[in-house]
């Protein structure tokens, strides 16, 4: 035992590599396949990945445990006469040296090592099963930092016990990218925070700065932290001037465009553009100013959600820089629930391509940028867009904006390119019979699009609230993300059928609606 099991262990270990590293290389005992050696060695090498993923992150939490495990024995070996702060110090450079860590990232490390280890059984299980990795585990700590206890608890039990009633839908956690994960668990946190986000914004965007970094071969980043509403509007306005500069004879890539629309902006008349010290963007070319919206909202007793989206055309001043001092207005959703809209709750409203906002910020998004609405009825169960169809191939405004609804963003396993420059596809073809319908539609970003017609890469069915997942050349199927729709917060004293609420102002098909809801509840 002890030293020696340990080193035995290791030994069995780098044995188990040596043997993998030969079956990759096509020199195991028999080889994958008689039949098709070349097919077998990939599929092989496929299940080699799947199972490394599982075992890197049995190591993780290994790894974490032995961390935490240190520094417990470090300090009780050094005696309460050390320093917490320097004791801390030290543990933190010892477990740098040994992992090849700077300072930051060693106790970064330690810290998130801790947070498993003490307040995140379900994260460290799931590491120790391989069914996520080590970078979902440093996703949860940060995502649950600040909360309560019953707030980690339950961020914990949605993503990773498929028995809550509130367990999350479609791609399991392990499955997706990390990144995917955070901006997944960043939206539940948001929704269910124990502190108002109208509270946390107002003091989070008294930090709102630039930032200016440099970077090799002469080249620097120049970076905001600016309220979300302003941030995504203009990214999504860079994006739509700049998509309007393509052409054939422009060379630039829509990443040059953008940096060098962007430049011109803040080099040049472009700083015409103002704000107060609230945040609140002001002047001619603000956020989404002169933005038109596509709606999305209920009336009668159903609780929906309100969609508002603008869009225009950017112009060229003739030299190839476009400026956005015109009257381009960009393509931003802003779903928000109809009862926050009206001011009687304080529910997240969710802005496409960031996450949740405080409602306040969707109210005045909808009110200063919103000029018609489109209302689309979203069912108050579940909070989901319901389905609807064409017989026609091409797709209306309000169809897109729907599909945009229910994606969010491609729905190919990992990207997260959002709505905004998505292309609907028929996923069973229009010439094959398939219908112009939600549930036959998918809105892959450019490049997945080109993936899927012309490579051996398929979506699978969709339907009305979930988008399509996808099939690769290997035959191995991966599901897609689901949008978190949640039932909509309802003013106290009010719920489904206890009012009629607003019982002007409805059409039959509103009526005959909440006649089926009730007849289904």
């Amino acid at each position: 035992m002890g030293k020696a099991a340990v080193v035995r262990a290791l030994e069995g270990i780098r044995a188990a590599l040596a043997v993998l590293n030969a079956e990759v290389d096509g020199a195991g005992l028999e080889p994958f396949s008689e039949a098709d050696p070349l097919a077998g060695l990939a599929e092989g090498c496929l299940d080699i990945l799947a199972g490394a993923r599982e075992v890197e992150a049995g190591f993780a939490g290994l790894k974490a445990k032995a961390a935490v495990k240190y520094a417990e024995s470090a300090c009780a070996v050094a005696g309460p006469g050390v320093p917490v702060v320097a004791q801390e110090m030290a543990v933190a450079a010892e477990i740098g040296c040994v992992l090849a860590l700077g300072p930051r990232a060693a106790g970064s490390f330690l810290a998130t090592s801790h947070a498993v280890m003490t307040t995140l059984p379900r994260t460290l299980a799931a590491l120790r099963t391989g069914v996520i990795s080590w970078q979902h585990a440093v996703v949860m700590a940060d995502e649950t930092a600040g909360l309560d206890a019953a707030g980690v608890a339950a961020l914990e039990a949605h993503f990773l016990d498929p028995d809550v009633p509130d367990a999350a839908r479609g791609c399991p956690v392990g499955e997706m990218p990390a990144h995917r994960f955070r901006a997944k668990a960043r939206v539940w946190r948001e929704r269910h925070h124990a502190e108002s986000i109208e509270k946390r914004h107002a003091k989070s965007v008294l930090d709102r700065r630039v930032e200016f970094r440099p970077d090799r071969d002469g080249m620097a980043w120049l970076s905001a932290c600016l309220p979300a509403d302003q941030a995504v509007a203009g990214w999504n306005r860079l994006t739509a001037v700049a998509r309007g500069m393509q052409g054939p004879d422009e060379s630039r890539s829509m990443p040059q465009l953008r940096a060098d629309t962007f430049a011109g902006a803040i080099l040049s008349g472009g700083l015409g553009i103002g704000g107060d010290s609230s945040g609140t963007m002001s002047g001619s070319g603000a956020g989404t100013n002169g933005a038109s919206a596509n709606g999305a909202g209920a009336t009668g007793d159903v609780a929906g959600r309100v969609v508002a989206a603008g869009g225009g055309d950017g112009r060229s001043d003739g030299t190839g820089q476009e400026q956005l001092s015109t009257p381009i207005r960009a393509q931003v959703l802003v779903t928000v629930p109809a009862f926050a809209l009206m001011g009687l709750t304080d529910e997240p409203a969710m802005l496409d391509g960031y996450g949740p906002i405080p409602a306040s910020m969707a109210r005045r998004l909808v009110a200063e940028g919103a000029d018609s609405f489109h209302r689309v009825l979203v069912d108050p169960r579940d909070g989901a867009p319901l389905e609807i169809g064409r017989t026609s191939y091409r797709l209306t405004k309000a169809m897109r904006n729907w599909l945009r609804m229910r994606d969010g963003k491609c729905p190919f396993p990992g990207c997260s390119n959002n709505s905004l420059d998505n292309e609907a596809d028929h996923i069973l073809a229009w010439h094959k019979g398939g219908t112009t319908g939600i549930s036959n539609l998918g809105q892959p970003c450019p490049k997945h699009h080109r993936l899927r017609h012309t490579t051996g890469w398929k979506p699978t069915p969709a339907s009305k609230n979930e988008p399509p997942g996808w099939t690769s050349p290997a035959g191995r199927h991966y599901k897609s993300e689901h949008q978190d729709w949640e039932l909509p917060h309802w003013p106290e004293g009010l719920r489904l059928g206890s009012i009629d609420f607003f019982r002007h102002g409805r059409s039959p098909g509103e009526d005959a609606l909440e006649q089926y809801l009730r007849a289904h509840a």
